[in-house]
């Protein structure tokens, strides 16, 4: 029988500052978003990947709606940046991708996997192009998924494209452009469990891997967007949406 430990001040602080995050996120995406969630198998608890497309940058915080378990998610140093956000994604757990980095935060998320933690990663490394589709896949998810052993469940994310909204700052004297999405349905598919055995340091192996997950986060992403058109065609307003509907001198042009 193995004896329960307490985990440390510190992981405790990092689980309660998450949930507590989590619970936040999980009310907003009833007040902004129609959410349609489909779950191909169940997601069992333990180790595991999940490995989204990435259309907008509210997409991390997002996925923490999908398991109740805490995720750690490799996210770009950008959104670190960010007073605020920056010090709750850290306080949450998440793993800072910085720039020219990489292998840091493969190696973080290796560890967090062997201690049978979930993590998330978006293939893409960056947001999907404007005109839809994927970006290239990067490797990182396939060659987490060979040093560990662990599953990596694909996910499909589709949304109001119509509806993104570009902002433009200055972080660190470097334009960086946000692409958010407040208000409008999401859909999301969690495929079935994807397997990659073999050597993360053999190039042609984790290449042939990572265009295997990409073309199957396409096809999700896809009957994502199928059912994204059912959503909208069955008009089944947002919290927000309908406080401007009860509320005559607010106008739904601004949503």
């Amino acid at each position: 029988m193995i004896p329960f430990r307490f985990p440390s001040p510190l992981r405790l602080f990092e689980r309660i500052w998450y949930h507590l995050g989590r619970l936040i996120v999980s009310l907003a995406r009833r007040v902004f978003y129609r959410t349609d969630i489909l779950f191909q198998v169940p997601l069992p608890a333990g180790a595991k990947i999940l490995a989204p497309n990435h259309p907008s940058t509210v997409d991390p915080f997002l996925l923490t709606t999908l398991v109740p378990e805490q995720i750690s998610t490799l996210i770009i140093e950008t959104l670190f940046k960010i007073p605020v956000v920056g010090a709750s994604l850290r306080m949450s757990g998440q793993i800072c991708v910085e720039s020219g980095r990489g292998a840091k935060a493969l190696e973080q998320g290796i560890r967090y996997l062997q201690e049978g933690r979930t993590v998330g990663i978006f293939p893409e490394g960056v947001i999907s192009p404007e005109t839809g589709g994927l970006a290239r896949a990067r490797t990182g998810a396939v060659r987490m998924a060979a040093a560990t052993g662990v599953p990596v469940y694909p996910v499909g994310i589709a949304l109001e494209r119509n509806r993104l909204r570009y902002t433009r700052t200055m972080i660190d004297g470097k334009p960086e452009v946000g692409t958010w999405y407040f208000n409008g349905a999401y859909a999301v598919t969690v495929g079935e469990p994807m397997f990659f055995h073999g050597d993360p340091e053999d190039r042609q192996f984790v290449q042939a891997a990572t265009e295997a997950l990409a073309a199957r986060i396409e096809t999700l992403a896809a009957q994502s967007a199928r059912r994204l058109a059912e959503l909208r065609l069955a008009e089944r307003p947002t919290v927000l949406e309908l406080l401007y509907r009860w509320i005559p001198f607010f106008s739904t042009d601004a949503l």
